[in-house]
């Protein structure tokens, strides 16, 4: 692999890792109410597409100007995985190790905002009340379920990077 590209994927997955670390950090010592706000997860997204555009884009220009597509997913993904990896195992020894309560105080406030949500949308009580008894039976914070959400993002970064791939690839200068 392309030493270049090693070296971009790797600075970067650290920076996006890290980046995950800090929000959740802060949102953690700040208010826990902020995990559960929509514009949060929305932000945090666009600030990683605006990483990975420019981390592929940087490497592009690093190698010359030309790089293929398998070389433009390939440095993506290495720092979505990277980074994704960071943020999961900071979330678990967060939640599992650091403070276990967090995820009890985490889990009513989801219940009480999704209870709301449902009212708001005029759902049955019935089926509130089903999906409350759903919602208490699932530790979404457990290790086991961390990692699901890892291979979760994983594949959504592979998307993402295939995108990134096709947009930044070299168009070929030799004529079929």
């Amino acid at each position: 692999m392309n030493e270049i590209i090693k070296k971009n994927g790797l600075t970067f997955g650290v920076i996006m890792g890290l980046f995950s670390v800090l929000v959740t950090a802060t949102i953690y010592a700040t208010n826990l109410e902020l995990f559960l706000k929509w514009w949060i997860g929305l932000l945090t997204i666009a600030i990683s597409i605006i990483l990975g555009v420019v981390l592929v884009s940087k490497t592009k220009r690093e190698l010359g100007g030309q790089i293929t597509f398998k070389e433009a997913f390939t440095t993506y993904f290495m720092a979505a995985a990277i980074g994704s990896t960071i943020s999961v195992l900071f979330n678990i020894l967060l939640f599992n190790v650091i403070d276990p309560s967090i995820k009890e105080t985490l889990q009513e406030m989801t219940i009480k905002f999704s209870v709301e949500m449902m009212q708001n949308w005029g759902i049955p009580a019935s089926e509130i009340n089903k999906a409350v008894a759903d919602m208490q039976k699932t530790d979404n914070y457990a290790p086991g379920n961390q990692l699901f959400g890892l291979v979760f993002s994983l594949a959504v970064s592979a998307i993402f990077g295939l995108i990134l791939g096709l947009a930044f690839k070299s168009k070929s200068t030799q004529q079929l």
